[in-house]
């Protein structure tokens, strides 16, 4: 939890770095934005000092200069593609996006349905969202992209898509997921700008992999361990050092893609205004580490965690096995192991010693908190209930919430909710503890230090249900779990 990156320093130089690049071409800058612009929570693990909303903070200095594009890709929508970390699917969270935006004061100028052939769902959304009195724009399918660039550079490539009518300096181009269709966006808009004699930019906003960071640097790897299932690869940027003589970063598919955008803009611009991928980025997240050690160690935690989750993917048939050896590797790279959770341990020592589940938290000092599986509580709500006394300084065999007030809830749950299990989940004894504290002294102190459970890392000897993964994960507990379910469980 020690700080290692200076926030300050970043939304500062960040937007002086874009405006600089801005001033570089006609005014006009399309800046495709990767990952997340808010919300970016691995970001803020494995650069301890990085706001989740950084990317959204800085941009807010640029608020007069800039408009949101956002990105959707007509497949994506006809097969309900979910986002793993929300639980919602693509075109909800386009939605949510402008809602956050526009609460913000930003603004959001269209949407833009890209590989768009007709499909009736496509279709239907743009109806939603011009009923809603948003912009939609369709840019189609090109035969052989992004190959054949003879196609792509003509009035049947780039030219078939409709024009996006934007009207500030600065345009951010975003979108729910990776493969919606960004670049290829940015790209059009570049014909399209030239055609009408305006000589637009185009830049890469990606806060990983660093560029100025070296190659196996946990930050860096704890990159290629959460976009596993990807297959990214960070590698030397070859294009950077032929020309510069200088050694950076960058991942395989834009090192991969480099050659044909260099001959896009060649035949839109007559030149490329790059020498290089590291050259388009305008990443400046590098800079602004002020404790290497404390970055190297939240993300070899990173990596262990993704290496967790990645095990338990396995179990319940959502991950593949080529995922969990490469981050496997990764930990190698890193020099780590799950020994370096200490959580890991402590937890499967107390399963062991009580027949039951059971679970560890490290809390800020560096103290570990344990939680074993009773008839009232599960492992969990006990870790989370031992803590929150630990942290309030009351007695643990003081009760904060009175066992009279749990039985009622297990009745509840067994005899009219159909539940098999009495003993409550994380979120049930948060309530649980909510309404003891309106007459419980204890039960308000110990609530209040909800707070300070924020970045502590737990573990559990088994599995959890959703229910409490979704809790821990609403506390910003950086939780992971023993790749098995209790007991010989076939449907979880």
């Amino acid at each position: 939890m020690k700080k290692g990156f200076s926030n300050e320093q970043y939304l500062k130089m960040q937007s002086e770095h874009i405006r600089e690049r801005i001033g570089q071409f006609d005014n006009k800058l399309y800046l495709e934005f990767g990952g997340k612009l808010f919300d970016d929570y691995h970001a803020a693990r494995v650069l301890p000092g990085f706001e989740p909303d950084s990317k959204l903070r800085m941009l807010m200095q640029l608020v007069d200069q800039a408009e949101i594009v956002i990105v959707i890709s007509a497949k994506d929508i006809e097969k309900n593609k979910v986002r793993g970390d929300l639980g919602i699917t693509y075109d909800t969270d386009v939605l949510r996006l402008m809602e956050e935006f526009q609460a913000k004061g930003l603004f959001v100028g269209s949407v833009v349905i890209t590989q768009f052939s007709g499909q009736s769902s496509a279709s239907l959304f743009k109806t939603r969202l011009e009923k809603l009195g948003i912009k939609v724009y369709l840019h189609y399918n090109i035969d052989g992209y992004p190959s054949n660039i003879p196609l792509i550079v003509s009035e049947e490539g780039f030219g078939k898509n409709e024009y996006i009518q934007t009207s500030r300096p600065l345009v951010i181009v975003t979108a729910p997921g990776p493969g919606s269709g960004k670049m290829a966006t940015c790209l059009s808009q570049l014909y399209h700008e030239h055609k009408r004699g305006v000589h637009a930019g185009y830049a890469k906003f990606e806060t990983f992999p660093i560029w100025n960071l070296p190659l196996k640097h946990p930050v860096n790897l704890a990159y290629e361990a959460a976009t596993a299932d990807l297959n990214d690869v960070n590698m030397i940027d070859p294009f950077h050092l032929e020309a510069y003589g200088k050694t950076t970063v960058n991942y395989n598919r834009d090192v991969e893609i480099f050659p044909v955008l260099t001959a896009i803009f060649e035949n839109i611009f007559g030149e490329s205004p790059y020498k290089s991928p590291t050259d388009m980025g305008v990443n400046m997240a590098g800079n602004c580490i002020i404790d290497d050690e404390a970055c190297r160690e939240a993300s070899n935690q990173e990596i262990i965690r993704r290496y967790y989750d990645a095990l338990n993917g396995l179990v319940d048939g959502s991950r593949r096995e080529e995922e969990a050896y490469k981050i496997e590797l990764l930990m190698k790279q890193a020099h780590t192991s799950t020994s370096d959770r200490k959580v890991v341990q402590v937890a499967l020592i107390l399963a062991e010693n009580t027949g039951a589940p059971a679970a560890a938290l490290e809390l800020e000092n560096g103290q570990i908190i344990t939680g074993k599986t009773s008839n009232l509580l599960g492992a969990t709500a006990a870790l989370l209930l031992n803590a929150l006394k630990e942290l309030a300084g009351i007695d643990h065999e003081l009760h904060v919430i009175s066992p009279t007030a749990i039985e009622p809830l297990q009745k509840l749950k067994i005899d009219y909710l159909g539940s098999k299990n009495p003993r409550l989940h994380t979120d049930e004894v948060l309530i649980a503890l909510s309404i003891s504290a309106a007459t419980n002294e204890n039960a308000r102190l110990a609530l209040e230090q909800l707070p300070k459970l924020k970045g502590c890392q737990a573990h559990t000897s088994v599995m959890l249900s959703s229910v409490d993964v979704k809790t821990m994960k609403k506390l910003s507990i950086q939780l992971t779990s023993e790749a098995k379910y209790e007991g010989r469980r076939l449907y979880k």
